[in-house]
């Protein structure tokens, strides 16, 4: 049975679905851009404070899900310009260890809320693992 994950520590969903679903110890994770939680607003300073954001939101949602950044074992980067592309991947790899997860980076024409970023990811709980 499908556990939807939620939790204050994050932006709330903006639409009908849910920050996270937990399935079987599986964690997929809904994509996150770079609001304030508190706020609700995206954050100020362009691209590297808006990644900077994106990941701690996912940080937090796996967290609430029991589980890290290191349980992560796929991303999926949407940006608005492929030309950031550089700053993105230096922010990353201060946040993942190897092994890295699997990744897909993709342009997108537009992000909701007028993000330049968006990440989603998929990871496997720590407690699901034989």
């Amino acid at each position: 049975m499908k556990r939807a994950i939620q939790t204050h520590s994050a932006p709330a969903a903006v639409g009908p679905y849910s920050q996270a679903i937990e399935l079987d110890g599986w964690i997929f994770c809904s994509g996150q851009i770079g609001l304030d939680a508190g706020s609700g607003k995206l954050v100020e300073g362009g691209t590297e404070a808006e990644t900077r954001r994106v990941l701690e939101n996912l940080r937090e949602v796996l967290d609430a899900a029991g589980c890290g950044l290191r349980d992560v074992v796929k991303t999926t980067i949407f940006l608005t310009d492929l030309k950031d592309f550089e700053t993105v991947n230096r922010i990353y790899s201060e946040h993942f260890e190897q092994p890295y997860p699997a990744r897909s980076t993709v342009q997108a024409a537009a992000l909701p809320r007028g993000a330049r970023v968006e990440i989603e990811a998929i990871a496997r709980a720590p407690r699901s693992v034989p």
